[in-house]
């Protein structure tokens, strides 16, 4: 073979490799087609430099393989190849000097209709052009997400996109890290197949792993070539087929997060999350064709939510739409909306397809902690738990659990969403509930809810005392064994816990209810009512406090009921609903009568009173709050003897009796001082400030009302922290302050917005009028 002609094969090679025709590599270079023509099939003797130049512009060579590139055509004539060197059919010789000439192409075809994306597209793109700029040397990127996120399809379709800056070739490899046999790929395996590929005859191929892995960097030395090494158990599986030369890249997909790579190889890592909403709803329409896409956007919307935006779950479910043309879309997804029987729906017949099989794949490498934490993690309520809540759940110490959730989170199965949070795809969570009834006893599931509601029972029962010391605790029973509430130190810390746990507390309602849990049912509810009630979650105290209520029922506990109704009336007084309310409260005077309980009888009259100010009746009220006095003086009750007291000078000043307002309201104020109430001391500062108000004492009002709106906050009353706000912008009212006083109603205005409160529609006509009459009567009972 001349050298023209070695040098013609060369640069076919190169522009196949670019993916590009004579055409249009003539077109790039700006040769004409013969003499790019003339120089493949090595009719050029010695092609001129500048023409070198052109051909190595137009085919993006750069470094060490440009170089190469302008000296092959000044190279002499390669010896002639060995016998045994010799390759098949349809393939081309390795020259001496140069490795073989065969340049692999082995990139599966890409996913039809991929969809988005577009982030992690840029960031493999920005990865390789930062490293190719500095020169810098392998560029490694890692690929993991959660069974069935898209990392396979991601890094085809980035690989066939970037394919033309690697005209070496491309590779690829499945490792079978995850999937049905369960038997990986060695790396030597991998390695052999790599180089059977670019046609090094297996006699040529050593046999000891070392020497394998030496031939194999030998060969892409100088080159650029992309290696795609797709579904990775572990980052020593990978390691062997990493080049050891600039200009190639390596991109590697598992499920697994390969910290080890990147700390060892300075692998860039990159986890992929679910779809957005958009390019779920994208996906389906492109699956099931615009039109009817088009005309059931909203069963779209719907199908994306149950398939949880996880690509593997949403081409299966537009598979089954696009196989049934005559079938509504909202058909198919009233199929995915039982949770019961998403996963069976989502069934393919095809192991590689079907989403419980996927995740299985997952699992079946897990030891035995993570393996039963994961299984367990189905039972528990949800939506996402704690370390603590961990520990409880299972039995464990808190650092096992903090061990065998940081394997679920390395392993994809779970999301630690934020810092100590860890949560389940809802695909996921149903498959962990199934692999749970199937492994382990019912005795041991009810024993794990238990534990779990015993955790947040007690944690939360703690968190209630802390945020609102006044209340009277509820009797709970012991804690079970492997039981540790979470330690709240103080007001802020419970409020903040309740704020973290809020759903998980509401979810653990129902669980405890559907578990015949009745304690649980009821005091759950029980210790929540304040924060439920200050963030304005009303719809949802509502429904606690009738889950709570039908509990005690069950249970037979008359406290229980009477706390239950009082609660209930509570909720149907805040959000309006007066004549529901005072028919609770009244049946529960004559309950509290029956137990004996004095104070329970006491604070369904504050309640009663609250809800006779709230229908502008000033006289009930005032009566109500007397005889809540009366009651707790008779029971010696320090505390809600400050409450009433409060709330006898409040509706003294609704009464105008103004001066016997302000001695009741000083009253109260110096008790709750004394007992270290701070809730009651700012309910009894914005009363005195009221009181100050009406006798004229506007800087002493101001000042009350500040005091008590510092408190409020501190607390996280939102709904109080509203009526303070108004009550000091009336202050700046009468003191003709018109602009300021605006702007605190207008602050006022926006938290009732945000509560959704109904006062808001009252408070913004007087913002519209300017016109400064109370928004409306505020709650100073506290039942």
């Amino acid at each position: 073979m001349t050298d023209a002609v070695a040098f013609g094969q060369w640069l076919r090679s190169r522009r196949r490799s670019a993916g590009l025709s004579q055409d249009e590599l003539a077109e790039r270079s700006g040769l004409s087609i013969r003499a790019v023509s003339n120089l493949e099939r090595g009719r050029t003797g010695a092609p001129h430099q500048a023409s070198l130049r052109r051909l190595a512009d137009a085919l993006d060579l750069q470094g060490q393989a440009r170089a190469e590139f302008l000296a092959a055509a000044r190279r002499p004539a390669p010896a002639a190849v060995p016998a045994d060197m010799a390759l098949g059919p349809g393939t081309s010789p390795i020259v001496p000097g140069q490795g073989p000439l065969v340049v692999p192409r082995q990139l599966p075809a890409g996913v039809r209709d991929f969809t988005g994306r577009d982030a992690a597209l840029a960031e493999l793109t920005a990865l390789l052009g930062a490293a190719r700029a500095n020169d810098a040397g392998v560029v490694v990127a890692a690929v993991d997400g959660a069974p069935g996120v898209g990392k396979t399809a991601l890094a085809v379709r980035w690989a066939h996109q970037a394919a033309a800056r690697f005209p070496d070739g491309q590779l690829y490899i499945d490792l079978r890290g995850f999937g049905p046999s369960g038997e990986i790929v060695p790396a030597q395996t991998a390695i052999r197949g790599f180089l059977e590929a670019f046609g090094v005859p297996s006699g040529h191929v050593p046999s000891s792993p070392d020497s394998l892995a030496a031939l194999y960097r030998s060969l892409l030395a100088g080159k650029r070539v992309l290696v795609v090494v797709d579904n990775a158990r572990d980052a020593a599986q990978v390691r062997p087929l990493l080049p050891g030369s600039p200009g190639c890249m390596v991109l590697v997909t598992s499920r697994a997060r390969l910290t080890g790579l990147a700390a060892a190889e300075g692998a860039r890592l990159l986890t992929l999350d679910l779809l957005p909403a958009g390019e779920a709803c994208e996906l389906l329409a492109r699956r099931v064709g615009a039109d009817r896409a088009r005309a059931e956007p909203g069963a779209l919307d719907e199908l994306a939510r149950w398939c949880g935006r996880l690509p593997l779950a949403l081409t299966v479910a537009a598979a089954r739409a696009a196989a049934r043309p005559g079938m509504s879309l909202a058909a198919v997804a009233a199929e995915l909306a039982s949770a019961a029987g998403r996963l069976r729906a989502l069934e393919t017949g095809d192991p590689v397809t079907e989403v419980r099989m996927v995740f299985s794949w997952s699992c079946r490498h897990l030891d035995e902690l993570p393996a039963r934490m994961f299984r367990f993690l189905g039972v528990h309520p949800g939506p996402d738990i704690t370390v603590p809540a961990t520990a409880a759940l299972l039995n464990v110490t808190q650092a096992d659990a903090r061990a065998g959730l940081g394997t679920l989170t390395m392993a994809n199965l779970v999301d630690e969403h934020v810092p100590g949070r860890f949560a389940l795809h809802d695909l996921l969570r149903e498959y962990a509930a199934e692999e749970a009834a199937e492994h382990e006893p019912r005795a041991e599931r009810q024993a794990a809810i238990h534990r779990a509601l015993d955790f947040y029972l007690h944690t939360s029962h703690a968190a209630a005392l802390l945020i609102d010391p006044s209340r009277e605790p509820v009797a709970l029973n012991p804690p079970r064994p492997g039981v540790t509430p979470e330690p709240l130190a103080s007001s802020q810390q419970a409020l903040a816990w309740f704020e973290a746990e809020h759903r998980v507390l509401m979810s653990a309602i129902t669980a405890a209810d559907q578990a015949g849990s009745d304690t649980h049912a009821w005091q759950l509810p029980w210790a929540m009512e304040n924060f439920l009630n200050w963030r304005g979650h009303w719809q949802e105290w509502a429904a606690a406090q009738r889950t709570a209520l039908a509990a005690a029922t069950r249970l037979g506990d008359a406290a229980g009921q009477a706390t239950a109704h009082r609660l209930l009336a509570h909720t149907f007084a805040r959000t309006g609903d007066y004549a529901q309310a005072r028919a609770l409260l009244t049946h529960c005077i004559g309950l509290y009568r029956q137990l004996g309980d004095q104070i329970g009888e006491g604070r369904v009259h504050q309640t009663l009173g609250w809800v006779a100010e709230r229908q502008n009746r000033h006289a009930d009220a005032l009566g109500h709050a007397e005889q809540a006095l009366a009651l707790y003086q008779t029971a010696g009750d320090q505390a809600r003897q400050a409450a009433a007291l409060n709330n006898v000078g409040w509706c003294l000043v609704l009464a105008g009796d103004y001066q016997r307002a302000r001695t009741f309201c000083c009253q109260a104020l110096a008790l709750h001082r004394q007992l270290g109430h701070r809730r009651g001391e700012a309910a009894s500062l914005d009363s005195l400030g009221y009181a100050e108000h009406k006798l004229g004492n506007l800087t002493q009002a101001a000042d009350c009302h500040r005091r008590a709106l510092a408190i409020v906050r501190e607390l996280g009353d939102r709904y109080d922290e509203a009526e303070f706000i108004t009550h000091l912008g009336d202050v700046c009212h009468t003191a003709g302050d018109q602009p300021t006083a605006e702007n605190y109603w207008q602050q006022a205005l926006d938290i009732l917005n945000d509560l959704h409160h109904a006062d808001a529609a009252q408070l913004g006509a007087r913002l519209r009028q300017h016109h400064h009459p109370r928004a409306g009567n505020t709650n100073r009972a506290r039942g």
